[in-house]
């Protein structure tokens, strides 16, 4: 399992690499993003192929699932990054880099995605091929995988038509998905992963349990590192209004909204 688990870190650094090259001239380390879920689909295909057929209901459950992720991100990131340049973020990091970004943004940026990336695979790598059959409890591992993946495809769309609608200076997106959450994409995205995790877990046994650490560490960036604490103090700073749609909506979890303070 170590060998295989280091051809699939071979497959993520093999896709992350040639990218890294490519932003060089075009002066674009956001072009990470848009690879983001290919570098979480390269070691698990890796795996598949290693550990594949005969091809179990389960099996083909995760793929699809993680296939049907990965297509996703990779069209929505496209198309809404298209034609926008390096997003403000790796701009930041170039500005505070100074001429040397270039390189260290193969570790800062491509590297460490590939890692992240190849991490977030652990539990397949350890379920696929052990020919567990289903049970009715899986059905909570689908469900919820499912589920955030259709909450974070209705609320990216929810957000990208209103970005691409009229609208006041200013103005905060608060309706649909948003009026119950400020974050229900990434809410979404960390159901998907803990739904991912409770499906391949009695394939591995509790012996896998440790791969744990795969939802617990998106969870963990998209509430504190690149997520929802990043995004929170940007837009306060931007945009006036958001600090009313804060005090009355739930930062993370879908919640009814509260009522809106009177004069």
């Amino acid at each position: 399992m170590i060998s295989l688990a280091a051809w699939g870190l071979l497959a993520a650094l093999a896709v992350a690499l040639p990218v890294w090259a490519l932003s060089l001239p075009l002066r674009d380390a956001s072009l990470a993003d848009r690879v983001w879920s290919l570098l979480v689909a390269a070691p698990v295909l890796v795996y598949a192929w290693a550990l594949l057929p005969p091809l179990q209901a389960r099996d083909g459950l995760m793929l699809a699932l993680l296939l049907a992720w990965a297509l996703r991100l990779a069209v929505y990131i496209s198309r809404r990054n298209s034609g926008h340049g390096e997003d403000r973020r790796y701009r930041a990091m170039r500005e505070r880099h100074g001429g040397a970004f270039g390189l260290k943004s193969l570790y800062l940026v491509f590297g460490l995605q590939a890692v992240l990336a190849w991490v977030l695979g652990w539990p397949l790598l350890v379920s696929l091929g052990q020919g567990v059959a289903l049970t009715p409890l899986d059905a909570l591992g689908v469900l919820l995988a499912a589920g955030g993946l259709l909450v974070e495809t209705v609320a990216d769309a929810q957000l990208a038509r209103f970005l691409r609608g009229p609208r006041p200076q200013g103005a905060v997106m608060d309706r649909g998905l948003w009026a119950w959450s400020r974050h229900p994409n990434y809410f979404g995205e960390a159901c998907f992963w803990w739904g991912l995790w409770l499906l391949a877990l009695p394939a591995g046994g509790w012996a896998s349990a440790w791969t744990v650490v795969s939802p617990l560490m998106i969870t963990w960036l998209l509430l504190k590192v690149s997520g929802v604490a990043l995004l929170e103090q940007d837009m306060a700073e931007r945009r006036p209004a958001y600090r009313d749609y804060a005090a009355r909506t739930s930062a993370f979890i879908p919640w009814p909204p509260r009522r809106r303070a009177g004069p």
